[in-house]
């Protein structure tokens, strides 16, 4: 059996689920979310706790246990509390700035990067240098994040570019003249 599968979830007070068939819906102080289990998965809720059982142990049974319970636990995290990334920008002259429902990047190319901010996220730019990106989904803040790094990802001899808040960059030396 799934190690991770089989263990409980505990769900908080401030969180309502609801399981419909194979649709498990939660929702919190941060929003509402579904999710649709897939078929060998079933879940069973009692006393505000979660647990998830599959009917036999093929192959595809395993392998969906401890994901089911995983996204599902993520999901509640969500509606509880959100997920939240910071993105940092690094280099001279690179600024980031919300205007309405766009992200504009100046980053040193010869035009702004325009990025329009999806509905279900909410975009922060508190600094120039600083970029927040919050919502309740784990999968969709992360992936979003992912793609604004992608406009300037550091580089390794200056160390400039959009980089994680914390994330290390290993720094190369750069060219030597010898006489």
């Amino acid at each position: 059996m799934s190690r991770l599968g089989k263990k409980p979830v505990l769900i908080p007070q401030e969180v309502k689920v609801e399981i419909n068939g194979q649709i498990i819906s939660a929702q919190g102080p941060k929003g509402k979310s579904t999710f649709n289990m897939l078929e060998p998965i079933s879940a069973k809720l009692e006393n505000g706790v979660l647990t998830f059982t599959r009917k036999d142990d093929s192959k595809t049974s395993k392998s969906f246990h401890g994901l089911t319970r995983s996204l599902v636990v993520n999901m509640i995290q969500g509606v509880a509390k959100g997920f939240v990334k910071e993105l940092e920008i690094v280099g001279v002259g690179f600024r980031a700035q919300v205007q309405g429902k766009m992200l504009t990047l100046q980053l040193g190319f010869t035009h702004p990067i325009n990025f329009p901010i999806p509905d279900d996220l909410k975009i922060l730019a508190p600094k120039q240098t600083q970029v927040i990106i919050e919502g309740i989904d784990k999968f969709r803040v992360g992936q979003i994040a992912a793609k604004i790094r992608d406009f300037f990802p550091p580089e390794p001899y200056k160390g400039k570019g959009i980089r994680y808040l914390g994330e290390h960059v290993r720094r190369k030396v750069g060219k030597v003249v010898t006489k």
